[in-house]
């Protein structure tokens, strides 16, 4: 076991792969010589190289689209967003051809490519570098989407979405990087479409993902404290839902909480409670309950971001009173 930051995790996945496979390649800016903004990428360009750790201009449409069209042709891309906000700019590529070609192609193309990188809101990043896109991408087509929240399953799953063979956008919170943990010595790899049950309990199912699964574990340390039994899981994959572990989890406590980072209208929480109620509407005692960020661009000033998302306090507030109402 080596102690490792989720950064790192995330460069041993990348170097892994990339000593395995050939195929793989590294784009983005300031991936090469600098390492990356939040070094993930450090020391892979001297290991491997121009062509295989490419520098580009500040041009996220035209680089996403240079390497769909090296995906098409059976190299296996891994873009990395500066800052995943900036992908936007890049939309049209990771909508109307990452998405769509291998449909569009009858399946005569695949492409095996991951977009990775920094998202959700940092320290006073200012609204533009504070987003959560995750909600963007959900309504596209063909898209595979994950979001890891630890050292260990981020290294699992940027390695099985390295070699799958469809589009993943893979999201890291920017304020994940420098968490620690236990990693194996040995080689692992975690799927992409499955939950993680991170707390078996009998009152009530908590969903949810990236950096409030440390805020909702937070939470959670006080309420079994005060003698309450939740439920955490970890979503991880965004796209598609674990609609089987959620449901089984449902049909145990009965009731929901969804905790996000994402915007309350049309964000993942949204999903989530549309697919609970086709799906195990019968075995909810209450209303699924969403706790969200606030719908407006996130602020500069300190007090005002905090005050933009949820915290632990929120958390425990919402299970007292929604065991309280089921009780």
């Amino acid at each position: 076991m080596n102690r490792t930051f989720m950064f790192d995790a995330l460069r041993e996945a990348t170097d892994e792969e990339m000593a395995r496979d050939p195929h793989v390649f590294v784009i983005g800016e300031d991936v090469g010589h600098y390492g990356g903004s939040y070094k993930v990428t450090k020391g892979l360009h001297a290991k491997y190289g121009d062509l295989r750790v490419l520098d580009t201009p500040i041009a996220e449409n035209s680089f996403t689209g240079m390497a769909i069209g090296a995906a098409m042709t059976g190299l296996r891309p891994i873009i990395e967003g500066m800052n995943m906000s900036f992908l936007l700019l890049a939309f049209n590529q990771i909508s109307n051809n990452a998405g769509m070609l291998r449909y569009t192609s009858g399946g005569n193309f695949t492409i095996p490519i991951v977009i990775r990188g920094p998202g959700g809101v940092g320290r006073q990043l200012g609204a533009e570098h504070s987003q959560r896109l995750e909600a963007y991408f959900q309504a596209i087509p063909g898209l595979k989407i994950v979001a890891c929240s630890t050292p260990y399953n981020a290294k699992g799953l940027l390695k099985a979405a390295i070699r799958d063979e469809n589009p993943v956008i893979f999201f890291e919170h920017v304020l994940l990087y420098n968490l620690q943990e236990d990693l194996p010595d040995i080689e692992y790899l975690l799927p992409l479409n499955k939950a993680e049950m991170v707390r078996e309990g009998k009152d009530v199912t908590i969903l949810t993902y990236s950096r409030m699964r440390h805020y909702v574990i937070q939470a959670v340390d006080v309420l079994v404290s005060e003698g309450y039994d939740p439920e955490i899981i970890d979503l991880i994959s965004l796209k598609p839902l674990d609609i089987t572990t959620i449901s089984d989890s449902i049909r145990k406590t009965h009731n929901v909480i969804i905790v996000e980072e994402c915007m309350k209208t049309a964000g993942i929480g949204a999903e989530l409670i549309a697919q609970i109620n086709e799906y195990a509407f019968n075995d909810l005692d209450s209303p699924v309950v969403r706790l969200s960020s606030q719908d407006i661009p996130t602020p500069y000033n300190g007090k005002l971001e905090e005050a933009t998302v949820i915290h632990p306090d929120d958390i425990i507030k919402a299970v007292k009173k929604m065991i309280q109402i089921v009780s």
